[in-house]
């Protein structure tokens, strides 16, 4: 069966496009695999970083209730109260709880007076109020009492805009509400992130008079807070940060970077105390394959080539197979071509020597007459078969067929006989046809012709007449005067019609005195005419 070549190349592409779309799949799956990994550990992370901001809450409304309350709140009350939450280990990040009484700018010097009854060391509030109207939030108590909490006390949390905006969300929310980014005034050097959150109190003074009287409120360093809400074990591949609203440098509030840029991402909203935060899980996974995706390109691959490999070796067998086949049908065409071509041959030798035959046989007085003659007209014959069987019976120059006919006599007479002309080929049976009839005028010459004496010459000429035709002539001169009147012989007849009628062209003989003149026309073929062996040489 003969197969298209490129079907080797088809299956390659085949298998391999098939090992392409499967290696894409299983990296699709893996991706689709990690991103629900990510998402899922985003939604651990906000449900923790969700439940840490409402507890802590509910301990500030806790507060919030207890200064609302009671209008005399000591330092050391406050205090007990705060250590008794056990913030430093149940909430990680966050610096204590803090009392921000609401008072009017105009009431400093008396709020001052009734701190310090209280507090002695009290520091003077900060940065200290430059209008004469508004309301001022100084920071009174802050538990628990340390000396880091204690740079805290006296700073007034309306001069941040940040801190300000978050206490009049709180006001008219009336929840807890988280601050933007801020740096706590505790950390005495530095920008680490930070926020806090405030939870109003409100005092009735009547029936329908509800004032607000001061904030509770709890600062936290954002990365110890999202690391208390992080799992114990955080992936290595997985980087987390936290943005206080969109996902900006400057609202950068935290971050766990990765050592490589991130591939993949994942967003997941927060809501800490009544504001929203982004929280982004990223993953630096980049491996270019996974185990799977190698193992299956690999094999694919394999599998590919060899499939393609016996694809070649069966294409090219067919290939082969069919040249072969191709061959064995052209050699027994030539060899049907080259049996018809050798009896045809046979049959025109034949056919020659027969007529030789009966024309010598007429034309002789007794037996060896007849036998010299016969002998050498068939070896006349020999020696152009000879010539024929060397070219391998292809084109035989005209200048090869007269010099083997006349081998004998220019051993002897070499310079007796002139031969001139350009190179031309003969075919197979014209040159035998030729080489009889230059036989006949060489043995006519040396009886009786120019020849048969030492003076005597003999010029053959030939020349192109036509495309495909050469005219030869034979011109004897220097030898016997031709006699006018003379018995015709066997060359005579075997020139003027047998070689005729092989050549098809016609022959003229001249008997001058002064010499025999032979005029004969050859036809002159293409090798591609009768070269019946040339493409059997060439497979």
């Amino acid at each position: 069966m003969l197969y298209p070549r490129a079907i080797p190349l088809a299956i390659f592409l085949a298998i391999a496009a098939i090992t392409t779309l499967s290696v894409f799949a299983i990296e699709s799956n893996a991706r689709a695999r990690e991103l629900a990994q990510m998402r899922e550990y985003a939604r651990t992370v906000s449900a923790a970083l969700d439940r840490n901001s409402n507890s802590f809450s509910s301990y500030l409304r806790a507060g919030a209730a207890l200064f609302a309350s009671s209008a005399d709140v000591r330092p050391e009350t406050f205090d007990n109260f705060v250590r008794a939450l056990r913030l430093d280990t149940e909430y990680p990040g966050a610096e204590g709880i803090g009392w921000l009484p609401v008072i009017e700018t105009a009431d400093v010097p008396a709020f001052m007076a009734q701190v310090r009854e209280r507090q002695p060391d009290f520091p003077a509030i900060y940065p200290k109020p430059v209008a004469t109207t508004g309301r001022i939030a100084p920071v009174t108590m802050f538990a628990p009492a340390s000396e880091r909490n204690r740079r805290a006390l006296g700073y007034d949390m309306y001069s941040d805009p940040a801190r300000a905006a978050a206490m009049a969300e709180a006001e008219l929310a009336r929840r807890p509400t988280a601050s933007g980014r801020i740096v706590l005034e505790q950390e005495q050097s530095g920008n680490l992130p930070a926020f806090a959150i405030y939870m109003p109190v409100f005092r009735t003074f009547g029936e329908d008079d509800r004032r607000l009287i001061g904030f509770v409120y709890a600062p936290f360093r954002a990365r110890e807070f999202l690391d208390s809400a992080l799992a114990r074990e955080r992936p290595e591949d997985f980087g987390v940060r936290l943005y206080d609203g969109e996902a900006a440098t400057g609202n950068l509030l935290v971050t766990h970077t990765l050592g490589d840029p991130a591939s993949e991402r994942v967003e997941e909203e927060v809501t800490i105390a009544n504001r929203r935060l982004l929280l982004v899980i990223e993953s630096a996974n980049v491996r270019v394959l996974s185990p799977l995706s190698m193992v299956t390109l690999v094999f694919g691959l394999a599998l590919a080539s060899l499939l393609m490999l016996l694809a070649r070796l069966l294409t090219q067998q067919a290939y082969e197979d069919q040249s072969r086949l191709a061959f064995l049908e052209e050699q027994h065409s030539i060899r049907n071509s080259l049996t018809r071509e050798l009896n045809h041959r046979v049959k025109n030798t034949l056919a020659n020597v027969l007529s030789i035959l009966s024309l010598t046989r007429r034309r002789t007085r007794d037996l060896d007459e007849f036998a010299d003659s016969l002998e050498g007209r068939i070896r006349a014959l020999s020696a152009t078969h000879d010539l024929l069987t060397v070219t391998d019976w292809g084109t035989t120059p005209i200048r090869a067929v007269i010099e083997a006919e006349l081998q004998h006599f220019r051993l002897a007479l070499d310079d007796a006989i002139l031969l001139e002309g350009p190179p031309l080929e003969l075919a197979p049976n014209d040159a035998l046809s030729f080489g009889l009839a230059v036989h006949e005028l060489a043995t006519n010459a040396a009886k009786y012709g120019a020849l048969s004496v030492a003076s005597g010459r003999v010029t053959i000429r030939w020349q192109m007449v036509g495309e495909q035709l050469a005219e030869v002539e034979w011109r004897e001169s220097g030898g016997p005067q031709v006699a006018s009147e003379r018995r015709r012989g066997f060359g005579t007849e075997l020139i003027e019609k047998i070689v005729a009628h092989e050549l098809r062209q016609p022959v003229a003989l001249d008997f001058r005195p002064e010499g025999v003149i032979c005029v004969m026309r050859v036809p002159i073929r293409r090798p591609a005419d009768f070269r019946i062996r040339e493409a059997g040489r060439e497979v």
